[in-house]
């Protein structure tokens, strides 16, 4: 009996029906997608859901390596008989039996593939357009032949030398199918035929096997007009189409000895001994390092939230500047930023990443608290968090919004699978060697182009959070759901509420320190460390903070003993005592208007003066008043209460105030001194230089009238929005001839500056040039160009 069930029908609805309660339960438990409210009410119904092009792409995400190449096998040649595909496959040793039908019973548990009244094996439509060419092989012979006519079949089998068994189409079909699936006559065929013919038969054979790609040659010449009167080559559409082989043609010509790739083992991974305190060990420190480094980077954001770029995503400038105030890695503020934005801790507003009203309640936390909801985000994630670089070589910005990626999710899914396949005890020898087994367990992941080895990112990140430790699994790997909760409070202490104080003024807190501890020290001290311990250093400056802060001295004193093991060290004491007394003695105020004389009672009538309420005054000295008024609005009160003030500039002299007559220049008029500034300006300007630069300039520049814009100027209008039309259609023009420009730009800092750029080359939105300033090649972005003058 089949592995995967009784036989009981051809169609899905007939199998489903036919399998106990137990074997159904698998299936629907399987494909939770297809029992979703509401519930099917009748096989036929549940077996539709089940073929639907988007409920199969999930379960085709979760298959293995040998139940893929078992659904290419019956893609490519299906449907076929078990012996029929174990042949096929090269399995008929008891071992690669066993994985044949492991395989078959994994794909029968997905409903995926299902055996028939006749034994054959079916599969569900979408699966089997899953491949374009499965096998490297084509369609086959009775679907290319589909608009075939019965004459023409008839002249296909008396090319051949096969004699038609009646006059209608499907008996002709039915005797060159005949014909074409032994592939002994095919290899005797293609043996008798002309040698041009035959080459070519055998090279596109040999394409197919070693590429798998369609590859379109004119169907022209005397080789392929043999091979396509006899069946051997095909077009579609008939008698115009590019000729494709026949899948049954191909295989004949692959010889008898050709098999089917099947792996039904993983590969070997070298393996040592460990320990369940060993492993636990080592994930508790990586978890609890990963759940401080996480306070730490979310607190970062809180205080100095990262700026956004204009594309989208926080640019490698934040992430640098996030992890040098956090005291981690980058690739540590990455995953940190994009578990959080996914746990809804963080979220974009305004231009930048700033925490949610969530993030208080979870800086509260416990550090198991804090970091259960981080692991599972990451399981889920559409993405590969710590991807730092795109497939050309380009650094990729964080919380950038890109689309989902489903074989970014299955490569967490393999790893976690392989990891947990290792026998009980045992622990990879080289993290590394993981990767070939997550393509074995996941064949469907994604791999990232800057992995020098195969899944070295996902692999890193999960030793990162704790989940892999001594190349095995930890219990937090393993937990899932509500367990998740528990695994990580079995294996993170609690929070330090206490910190110990050297006499190096340092304070050292072991594991995560408490919000109020964390923020009692961020406060009064630089963070110097973080991980598994976290070091703060005092200074004159981080005391002085906290006392610009409003802090007494007495308070930070008092605060920071409530939280030491022990007293006080004198040291610390001193530092705080010292700089207090130091602190305010030089004050810097802040005045719109000074007003100060020589005669006491008049300063002293002025500050105490009702009518000059509403300008702010008060006295520095018995001298001198400051206000909160600008100058001019100060004159014009002190004069309007009859008091006689004057203007002081600057340097403290008396500023002599002249009201300057209006004029106006009669249009089409040249006033004297335009003129002598135009000469003094054709006096400065090298005319020489002026011309050489126009006779220099491309003759053929670009006319900014209203002309029909090319597809470069349709290119540049489209991102660079502020440039004119003459500028669009000048740097249009130099892109087109290759030509050399001098742009005005405005870099990322905002900073402007002016370059002149050569072999250009458009790449939406960017603009790759050759720069002259920086004799090197740059890239620019096509909205920050402000202006186009030729080069």
């Amino acid at each position: 009996m089949s592995p995967i069930g009784k036989p009981s029908g051809s169609t899905l609805a007939s199998w489903l029906s036919g399998l106990d309660g137990d074997r159904l339960e698998r299936v629907l438990a399987a494909r939770p997608d297809a029992v979703r409210p509401p519930e099917p009410r009748s096989f036929g119904e549940l077996a539709d859901r089940l073929q639907r092009p988007g409920s199969v792409a999930p379960a085709l995400a979760g298959l293995a390596l040998p139940q893929l190449r078992v659904a290419e096998a019956l893609a490519a040649l299906g449907p076929l008989s078990r012996a029929a595909l174990a042949d096929l496959l090269d399995a008929t040793g008891a071992e690669r039996a066993r994985g044949l039908d492991a395989a078959l019973a994994s794909l029968a548990d997905r409903a995926l593939v299902w055996p028939d009244r006749e034994g054959l094996l079916r599969m569900a439509t979408p699966l089997r357009q899953a491949w374009e060419r499965p096998l490297g092989l084509d369609a086959p012979l009775a679907r290319l032949l589909g608009n075939t006519t019965s004459d023409e079949l008839r002249r296909m089998l008396a090319a051949l030398g096969v004699r038609s068994p009646g006059t209608t189409r499907k008996q002709r079909l039915t005797a060159l199918l005949a014909h074409h699936g032994d592939p002994e006559r095919v290899a005797a065929a293609v043996a008798a035929a002309p040698e041009a013919a035959r080459e070519l038969l055998l090279r596109r054979a040999r394409e197919q096997r070693e590429q798998g790609e369609r590859r379109v040659d004119p169907a022209s010449g005397a080789g392929a007009r043999w091979a396509l009167e006899r069946g051997l080559l095909v077009q579609v559409p008939h008698g115009y189409g590019p000729p494709r082989m026949p899948a049954e043609v191909a295989l004949a010509l692959r010889g008898a000895e050709w098999r089917a790739a099947f792996e039904p083992t993983p590969p070997a991974v070298r393996t040592v001994a460990v320990t369940e305190a060993e492993v636990d060990r080592e994930a508790a420190a990586s978890a609890m390092a990963f759940a401080a480094h996480a306070a730490s980077v979310l607190a970062v954001c809180s205080a100095s939230p990262p700026t956004l770029l204009k594309s989208g995503g926080v640019g490698a400038r934040e992430l640098a500047r996030v992890g040098k105030a956090a005291l981690c890695d980058v690739v540590v503020v990455r995953l940190v930023l994009e578990t959080a934005f996914a746990a809804g801790f963080l979220a974009w507003k305004d231009g930048q990443v700033v925490p949610t009203d969530d993030y208080d309640a979870w800086a509260e936390r416990e550090p198991a608290e804090r970091l259960a909801p981080l692991l599972r985000a990451w399981r889920t994630l559409p993405l590969t968090p710590s991807e730092a670089r795109g497939e050309d070589g380009k650094a990729l910005p964080a919380l950038a919004g890109a689309p989902p990626c489903g074989g970014c999710a299955s490569a967490r899914d393999g790893l976690l699978t392989a990891v947990g396949h290792l026998p009980a005890g045992q622990g990879a020898a080289r993290s590394e060697e993981l990767g070939s087994s997550v393509g074995w367990f996941r064949p469907l992941a994604h791999q990232l182009p800057q992995d020098t080895t195969p899944f070295a990112t996902v692999i890193r990140e999960a030793e990162l959070l704790g989940v892999i430790a001594r190349g095995a699994l930890s219990r937090i790997g393993a937990a899932e759901g509500e367990t998740l909760a528990a695994a990580c409070r079995l294996l993170l202490p609690t929070a330090t509420g206490t910190a110990r104080f050297g006499a190096d003024l340092t304070a050292v807190v072991t594991g995560t320190p408490t919000a109020h501890l964390a923020a009692l020290l961020d406060s009064v001290a630089d963070r110097e460390a973080s991980g598994t311990a976290t070091v703060w250093r005092f200074g004159p400056g981080t005391v002085r903070r906290a006392l610009d802060a409003g802090r007494a001295a007495d308070a930070i004193a008092a605060d920071l003993a409530a939280v030491a093991v022990g007293a006080l060290p004198q040291p610390l004491t001193y530092l705080i005592e010292d700089t207090a007394r130091r602190h305010g003695r030089v004050r810097v105020a802040s005045a719109a208007c000074v007003i100060h004389g020589d005669d006491l009672a008049l300063i002293a009538e002025l500050a105490a003066h009702r009518a000059f309420a509403g300008l702010g005054l008060r006295p520095l000295a018995p001298t001198v008043l400051v206000g909160r008024t600008p100058p001019a609005k100060a004159l014009a009160a002190l004069r309007a209460a009859g008091y006689a003030p004057v203007a002081e500039g600057a340097d403290g002299t008396v500023r002599v105030e002249r009201v300057r007559p209006r004029r106006a220049t009669v249009p089409g008029a040249r006033s004297r001194d335009g003129g002598a500034r135009a000469a003094r300006a054709s006096a400065t300007v090298d005319v020489g230089a002026v011309a050489a630069r126009l006779r220099s300039s491309p003759p053929g520049a670009p006319d900014p009238g209203p002309a029909a814009r090319t597809d470069t100027e349709e290119i540049v209008a489209a991102h660079a929005r502020s440039l004119s039309v003459a500028d669009i259609r000048q740097l249009a023009h130099a892109v087109d001839e290759q030509g050399s420009v001098t742009i005005d730009y405005t870099a990322a800092s905002g900073s402007r500056t002016v370059r002149t750029l050569s072999e250009l080359s458009l790449d939406p939105p960017f603009l790759e040039a050759w720069c002259h300033l920086r004799d090197a090649e740059r890239v620019f972005t096509l909205s920050r160009i402000q202006g186009v003058l030729p080069g």
